[in-house]
């Protein structure tokens, strides 16, 4: 779990930079949950805004078919929540990340403009 509570930036922010928190959890033995909590209105605005989470871009980002991806948009608690199947399912062969904890990553670096950034 990784809290970054820098000041949103209207020049290539990411979704880390507007967000309050940013995490990742497994979803059962075969999906994975990403969280995304944001501490005020505008930012959930930004976060929830038509094209920045779209499943397509997730699909890219985790390398995952976007048919797949769902997207939940929680205004009233200022959540957006992103659940997809994992490639291989948690504690198999080729999982790296038992417990999913360590996959906010290539979402935080979701630019909020539309790119990908970082590990995107």
């Amino acid at each position: 779990m990784t809290t970054h509570r820098s000041a949103p930036s209207r020049d290539g922010a990411t979704i880390g930079d507007v967000a309050e928190l940013v995490r990742s959890k497994n979803a059962g033995p075969f999906w994975q949950t990403l969280d995304v909590f944001c501490s005020d209105d505008e930012s959930y605005r930004r976060v929830a805004a038509d094209g920045v989470l779209t499943p397509e871009r997730i699909g890219a980002a985790y390398r995952v078919d976007p048919a797949n991806v769902r997207i939940f948009r929680m205004p009233n608690i200022r959540v957006v929540k992103v659940s997809f199947p994992r490639r291989v399912s948690s504690g198999s062969a080729g999982d790296h990340d038992v417990h999913a904890g360590q996959q906010h990553v290539p979402l935080r670096n979701l630019s909020i403009d539309g790119d990908v950034g970082g590990d995107g």
